[in-house]
Protein backbone atom coordinates (compact mmCIF):
# COMPACT_ATOMS: atom_id res chain seq x y z
CA UNK A 1 0.00 0.00 0.00
CA UNK A 2 1.58 3.08 -0.83
CA UNK A 3 0.74 6.43 1.14
CA UNK A 4 -0.26 9.30 -0.88
CA UNK A 5 1.90 12.67 -0.19
CA UNK A 6 0.53 15.38 1.74
CA UNK A 7 -0.82 18.21 -1.14
CA UNK A 8 2.48 20.91 -1.01
CA UNK A 9 0.61 24.40 0.35
CA UNK A 10 1.50 27.50 -1.58
CA UNK A 11 0.13 30.58 -0.88
CA UNK A 12 0.42 32.78 -3.88
CA UNK A 13 0.42 36.82 -3.71
CA UNK A 14 -0.60 38.17 -6.60
CA UNK A 15 -3.33 41.32 -7.57
CA UNK A 16 -3.47 39.59 -11.27
CA UNK A 17 -6.48 37.52 -11.24
CA UNK A 18 -5.74 35.49 -14.43
CA UNK A 19 -2.40 34.55 -13.77
CA UNK A 20 -3.76 34.01 -10.11
CA UNK A 21 -6.14 31.47 -11.36
CA UNK A 22 -3.63 29.61 -13.87
CA UNK A 23 -1.06 29.02 -11.43
CA UNK A 24 -3.87 27.65 -8.96
CA UNK A 25 -4.85 25.51 -11.68
CA UNK A 26 -1.46 24.60 -12.96
CA UNK A 27 -0.35 23.78 -9.82
CA UNK A 28 -2.74 21.75 -8.37
CA UNK A 29 -2.21 19.25 -10.98
CA UNK A 30 1.16 18.65 -9.50
CA UNK A 31 0.26 18.32 -5.75
CA UNK A 32 -0.04 21.94 -5.05
CA UNK A 33 -2.72 23.38 -2.68
CA UNK A 34 -2.97 26.88 -3.55
CA UNK A 35 -3.91 29.57 -1.73
CA UNK A 36 -5.14 33.00 -3.28
CA UNK A 37 -4.18 36.76 -1.78
CA UNK A 38 -5.08 39.72 -3.89
CA UNK A 39 -2.27 41.83 -2.22
CA UNK A 40 0.16 41.68 0.60
CA UNK A 41 -2.01 42.70 3.51
CA UNK A 42 -3.78 39.66 2.36
CA UNK A 43 -1.35 37.51 2.37
CA UNK A 44 -0.35 38.54 5.90
CA UNK A 45 -3.44 37.78 6.97
CA UNK A 46 -3.73 34.26 5.23
CA UNK A 47 -0.26 33.85 7.54
CA UNK A 48 -1.52 34.58 10.53
CA UNK A 49 -4.69 32.35 9.92
CA UNK A 50 -3.08 29.24 8.62
CA UNK A 51 0.18 27.43 7.87
CA UNK A 52 2.11 26.92 4.69
CA UNK A 53 5.01 25.42 3.14
CA UNK A 54 6.33 28.00 0.92
CA UNK A 55 4.91 30.76 -0.53
CA UNK A 56 5.17 32.88 -3.90
CA UNK A 57 5.14 36.81 -3.81
CA UNK A 58 4.43 39.12 -6.48
CA UNK A 59 6.63 42.67 -6.99
CA UNK A 60 3.75 45.52 -8.12
CA UNK A 61 0.70 45.29 -6.07
CA UNK A 62 -1.84 47.86 -4.65
CA UNK A 63 -0.85 49.48 -1.58
CA UNK A 64 2.39 47.82 -0.87
CA UNK A 65 4.59 45.92 -3.21
CA UNK A 66 6.30 42.71 -2.51
CA UNK A 67 9.54 44.53 -1.55
CA UNK A 68 8.01 45.86 1.51
CA UNK A 69 5.49 42.76 2.34
CA UNK A 70 8.61 40.33 1.79
CA UNK A 71 9.65 41.69 5.65
CA UNK A 72 6.67 40.77 7.47
CA UNK A 73 6.57 37.42 6.12
CA UNK A 74 10.30 36.42 6.85
CA UNK A 75 10.55 38.40 10.27
CA UNK A 76 8.01 35.62 11.69
CA UNK A 77 8.51 33.02 13.84
CA UNK A 78 9.62 29.85 11.04
CA UNK A 79 8.32 31.41 7.92
CA UNK A 80 7.84 29.39 4.88
CA UNK A 81 10.44 30.25 1.65
CA UNK A 82 9.78 32.68 -0.32
CA UNK A 83 9.87 32.64 -4.52
CA UNK A 84 9.63 36.37 -5.46
CA UNK A 85 7.74 37.48 -9.15
CA UNK A 86 9.23 40.15 -11.33
CA UNK A 87 8.58 41.66 -14.92
CA UNK A 88 11.28 40.96 -17.83
CA UNK A 89 12.97 43.80 -17.28
CA UNK A 90 13.12 44.18 -13.16
CA UNK A 91 16.58 42.43 -12.76
CA UNK A 92 17.46 44.84 -10.31
CA UNK A 93 14.29 43.97 -7.77
CA UNK A 94 14.75 40.81 -7.99
CA UNK A 95 18.24 41.26 -6.68
CA UNK A 96 16.92 43.09 -4.19
CA UNK A 97 14.40 40.52 -3.00
CA UNK A 98 17.21 37.98 -3.02
CA UNK A 99 19.25 40.10 -0.68
CA UNK A 100 16.38 40.92 1.47
CA UNK A 101 15.82 37.06 2.41
CA UNK A 102 13.84 35.72 -0.55
CA UNK A 103 14.70 31.74 -1.66
CA UNK A 104 14.65 32.74 -5.26
CA UNK A 105 12.73 34.67 -8.26
CA UNK A 106 10.72 33.93 -10.99
CA UNK A 107 10.33 36.12 -14.04
CA UNK A 108 6.28 36.94 -14.73
CA UNK A 109 4.82 36.17 -17.78
CA UNK A 110 1.60 34.93 -19.28
CA UNK A 111 3.28 32.00 -20.90
CA UNK A 112 2.77 28.26 -19.37
CA UNK A 113 6.69 28.53 -18.87
CA UNK A 114 5.60 30.82 -16.42
CA UNK A 115 3.92 28.12 -14.14
CA UNK A 116 6.81 25.60 -14.92
CA UNK A 117 9.45 27.70 -14.02
CA UNK A 118 7.59 28.61 -10.85
CA UNK A 119 7.17 25.19 -10.28
CA UNK A 120 10.59 24.61 -10.64
CA UNK A 121 11.69 27.74 -8.32
CA UNK A 122 9.21 26.25 -5.62
CA UNK A 123 10.41 22.43 -5.63
CA UNK A 124 14.26 24.08 -5.43
CA UNK A 125 13.23 26.75 -2.58
CA UNK A 126 11.30 23.58 -0.91
CA UNK A 127 14.50 21.41 -1.29
CA UNK A 128 16.79 23.92 0.17
CA UNK A 129 14.69 24.63 3.12
CA UNK A 130 14.27 20.17 3.79
CA UNK A 131 18.01 20.23 3.65
CA UNK A 132 18.68 23.06 5.92
CA UNK A 133 16.35 21.54 8.69
CA UNK A 134 17.18 18.41 7.88
CA UNK A 135 20.93 19.71 8.59
CA UNK A 136 19.49 21.70 11.78
CA UNK A 137 18.68 18.54 13.12
CA UNK A 138 21.67 16.53 12.35
CA UNK A 139 23.47 19.35 14.19
CA UNK A 140 21.27 19.43 16.87
CA UNK A 141 21.60 15.75 17.41
CA UNK A 142 25.59 15.87 17.27
CA UNK A 143 25.68 18.60 19.79
CA UNK A 144 23.13 16.50 22.61
CA UNK A 145 25.86 13.24 21.48
CA UNK A 146 28.86 15.78 22.49
CA UNK A 147 26.95 16.94 25.55
CA UNK A 148 26.25 13.51 26.84
CA UNK A 149 29.78 11.95 25.71
CA UNK A 150 31.15 15.47 28.02
CA UNK A 151 28.66 14.82 30.71
CA UNK A 152 29.80 11.00 30.83
CA UNK A 153 33.36 11.92 30.84
CA UNK A 154 33.04 14.33 33.62
CA UNK A 155 31.47 11.57 35.43
CA UNK A 156 34.04 9.22 34.30
CA UNK A 157 37.11 11.51 35.66
CA UNK A 158 35.12 12.27 38.80
CA UNK A 159 34.91 8.57 39.64
CA UNK A 160 38.73 8.12 38.79
CA UNK A 161 39.56 10.67 41.20
CA UNK A 162 37.64 9.37 44.03
CA UNK A 163 38.98 6.12 43.61
CA UNK A 164 42.32 7.69 43.70
CA UNK A 165 42.00 9.77 46.08
CA UNK A 166 40.52 6.41 48.34
CA UNK A 167 43.69 4.99 47.50
CA UNK A 168 45.52 7.48 48.68
CA UNK A 169 43.73 7.43 51.90
CA UNK A 170 44.28 3.83 52.10
CA UNK A 171 47.80 4.40 51.56
CA UNK A 172 47.95 7.33 54.48
CA UNK A 173 46.43 4.87 57.22
CA UNK A 174 49.27 2.54 55.92
CA UNK A 175 51.78 4.70 56.91
CA UNK A 176 50.08 5.04 60.57
CA UNK A 177 51.49 1.79 61.21
CA UNK A 178 54.57 1.18 59.74
CA UNK A 179 57.57 1.90 61.55
CA UNK A 180 60.24 1.44 58.90
CA UNK A 181 61.18 4.86 57.57
CA UNK A 182 62.32 3.63 54.38
CA UNK A 183 59.36 1.65 53.82
CA UNK A 184 57.39 4.80 54.88
CA UNK A 185 59.13 7.13 52.75
CA UNK A 186 58.82 4.86 49.86
CA UNK A 187 54.79 4.86 50.18
CA UNK A 188 54.91 8.31 50.88
CA UNK A 189 56.90 8.99 47.48
CA UNK A 190 54.15 6.43 45.51
CA UNK A 191 51.11 8.37 47.45
CA UNK A 192 52.48 11.71 45.90
CA UNK A 193 52.55 9.92 41.91
CA UNK A 194 48.87 8.95 42.92
CA UNK A 195 47.98 12.43 43.99
CA UNK A 196 48.93 13.73 41.21
CA UNK A 197 47.40 11.92 38.67
CA UNK A 198 44.11 12.56 40.81
CA UNK A 199 44.51 16.19 40.60
CA UNK A 200 44.49 16.02 36.97
CA UNK A 201 40.87 14.05 37.41
CA UNK A 202 39.88 16.36 39.65
CA UNK A 203 40.80 19.59 37.50
CA UNK A 204 38.90 18.03 34.58
CA UNK A 205 35.35 17.17 36.46
CA UNK A 206 35.33 20.48 37.99
CA UNK A 207 36.07 22.33 34.61
CA UNK A 208 33.76 22.87 31.27
CA UNK A 209 36.93 21.70 29.15
CA UNK A 210 37.50 18.04 29.13
CA UNK A 211 40.16 18.09 26.37
CA UNK A 212 42.39 20.29 27.88
CA UNK A 213 43.90 21.31 31.68
CA UNK A 214 44.46 24.57 33.09
CA UNK A 215 48.27 24.30 34.24
CA UNK A 216 48.76 27.48 36.19
CA UNK A 217 45.97 26.07 38.48
CA UNK A 218 46.85 22.43 38.45
CA UNK A 219 50.31 23.25 39.52
CA UNK A 220 49.03 25.17 42.37
CA UNK A 221 47.29 22.59 43.45
CA UNK A 222 49.70 20.46 43.25
CA UNK A 223 52.69 22.30 44.84
CA UNK A 224 50.18 23.04 47.43
CA UNK A 225 49.61 19.16 47.89
CA UNK A 226 53.60 18.42 47.69
CA UNK A 227 53.68 21.20 50.67
CA UNK A 228 51.25 19.30 52.78
CA UNK A 229 52.59 16.01 52.02
CA UNK A 230 56.51 16.20 52.12
CA UNK A 231 56.61 19.64 53.71
CA UNK A 232 54.84 19.54 56.44
CA UNK A 233 57.33 20.86 59.13
CA UNK A 234 59.11 23.80 59.68
CA UNK A 235 62.51 22.67 58.55
CA UNK A 236 61.08 21.72 55.50
CA UNK A 237 61.80 23.96 52.20
CA UNK A 238 59.93 26.34 50.90
CA UNK A 239 58.58 25.14 47.67
CA UNK A 240 57.41 27.82 45.43
CA UNK A 241 55.64 28.17 41.94
CA UNK A 242 55.58 30.71 39.01
CA UNK A 243 53.46 29.47 36.26
CA UNK A 244 52.19 31.28 33.37
CA UNK A 245 48.78 30.66 32.02
CA UNK A 246 48.64 27.68 29.21
CA UNK A 247 46.66 25.33 28.86
CA UNK A 248 48.01 21.56 27.67
CA UNK A 249 46.34 18.36 26.80
CA UNK A 250 45.13 15.67 29.60
CA UNK A 251 47.71 13.54 28.43
CA UNK A 252 50.55 15.99 28.88
CA UNK A 253 49.12 17.38 32.45
CA UNK A 254 49.62 13.84 33.83
CA UNK A 255 52.97 13.37 32.65
CA UNK A 256 54.10 17.41 33.93
CA UNK A 257 52.31 16.67 36.83
CA UNK A 258 54.48 13.08 37.78
CA UNK A 259 57.53 15.08 36.62
CA UNK A 260 57.53 17.79 38.73
CA UNK A 261 55.95 15.37 41.58
CA UNK A 262 59.58 13.45 40.84
CA UNK A 263 61.78 16.28 40.90
CA UNK A 264 60.21 18.34 43.81
CA UNK A 265 60.15 15.25 45.81
CA UNK A 266 64.03 14.26 44.84
CA UNK A 267 65.21 18.13 46.18
CA UNK A 268 63.16 17.39 49.39
CA UNK A 269 65.12 14.47 50.48
CA UNK A 270 68.48 15.62 48.89
CA UNK A 271 68.72 19.10 48.49
CA UNK A 272 68.69 20.45 51.96
CA UNK A 273 70.39 19.25 55.28
CA UNK A 274 68.07 17.91 58.46
CA UNK A 275 66.81 21.46 59.63
CA UNK A 276 68.74 23.86 56.81
CA UNK A 277 66.32 25.89 55.33
CA UNK A 278 66.17 26.52 50.98
CA UNK A 279 64.09 27.03 48.30
CA UNK A 280 62.50 24.29 45.78
CA UNK A 281 61.64 26.22 42.67
CA UNK A 282 58.50 25.09 39.71
CA UNK A 283 58.86 27.48 36.98
CA UNK A 284 56.36 26.87 33.93
CA UNK A 285 56.60 29.37 31.14
CA UNK A 286 56.07 29.65 27.39
CA UNK A 287 59.40 29.97 25.30
CA UNK A 288 59.65 32.36 21.62
CA UNK A 289 59.83 28.96 19.17
CA UNK A 290 56.35 28.58 20.54
CA UNK A 291 56.94 25.15 22.88
CA UNK A 292 57.16 25.45 27.04
CA UNK A 293 59.89 24.67 29.14
CA UNK A 294 59.18 23.24 32.63
CA UNK A 295 61.79 23.99 35.64
CA UNK A 296 62.60 22.72 38.85
CA UNK A 297 65.11 23.88 40.99
CA UNK A 298 67.08 24.59 44.02
CA UNK A 299 70.02 25.87 45.70
CA UNK A 300 71.55 22.40 47.27
CA UNK A 301 75.05 21.34 46.60
CA UNK A 302 73.83 20.11 43.05
CA UNK A 303 74.26 16.46 41.74
CA UNK A 304 78.12 15.85 42.47
CA UNK A 305 78.44 13.19 40.07
CA UNK A 306 76.73 14.51 37.40
CA UNK A 307 73.68 11.33 38.15
CA UNK A 308 70.11 12.22 40.22
CA UNK A 309 70.34 10.51 44.07
CA UNK A 310 68.44 7.56 44.86
CA UNK A 311 67.05 3.96 44.04
CA UNK A 312 66.68 5.38 40.51
CA UNK A 313 63.26 4.62 39.80
CA UNK A 314 62.42 8.14 40.27
CA UNK A 315 64.61 8.82 37.48
CA UNK A 316 62.87 6.07 35.28
CA UNK A 317 59.41 7.22 35.82
CA UNK A 318 60.37 10.88 34.90
CA UNK A 319 62.17 9.14 31.54
CA UNK A 320 59.07 7.54 30.62
CA UNK A 321 56.59 10.42 31.33
CA UNK A 322 59.28 12.84 29.38
CA UNK A 323 59.11 10.21 26.69
CA UNK A 324 55.28 10.83 26.47
CA UNK A 325 55.91 14.84 25.74
CA UNK A 326 58.30 13.78 23.18
CA UNK A 327 60.79 14.93 24.88
CA UNK A 328 63.78 14.49 27.90
CA UNK A 329 64.72 16.40 31.50
CA UNK A 330 67.98 18.27 31.03
CA UNK A 331 70.17 19.40 34.27
CA UNK A 332 71.30 22.48 33.63
CA UNK A 333 75.65 22.09 34.91
CA UNK A 334 76.20 26.00 35.41
CA UNK A 335 73.88 26.11 38.25
CA UNK A 336 74.85 25.71 41.96
CA UNK A 337 72.36 23.48 42.73
CA UNK A 338 69.98 20.78 40.87
CA UNK A 339 68.31 22.52 38.16
CA UNK A 340 66.56 19.83 35.60
CA UNK A 341 64.28 21.56 32.82
CA UNK A 342 62.16 20.01 30.15
CA UNK A 343 61.12 21.51 26.77
CA UNK A 344 57.88 20.26 25.23
CA UNK A 345 55.63 21.28 22.27
CA UNK A 346 52.13 23.08 23.12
Amino acid sequence: MTLERPPIRLLYIDDDRGLSRLVQKELGRHGYEVTLAADGDAGVAALDADDFDICALDHYMPGRDGLDVLPDILHRPAPPPVVYVTGAQEGRIAVAALRAGAADYVIKDVSEDFTALLRSALEDALLRRRLERENEEAQEQVRIARDRAECMLREVNHRVGNSLQLVSTFMSLQLRHMADEGARDALREAQARIEAVAHVHRRLYTSGDMETVDMQAYLDGLVGELTKSLGSDAASPNITLQAEPMRVSTDQAVSLGVIVTELVTNAVKYAYGAGEAGEIRVRLAPDPSGRAILTVEDDGPGLGDGKPKGTGLGGKIITAMASGLRSAVEFDSAHKGVRACLAFDL
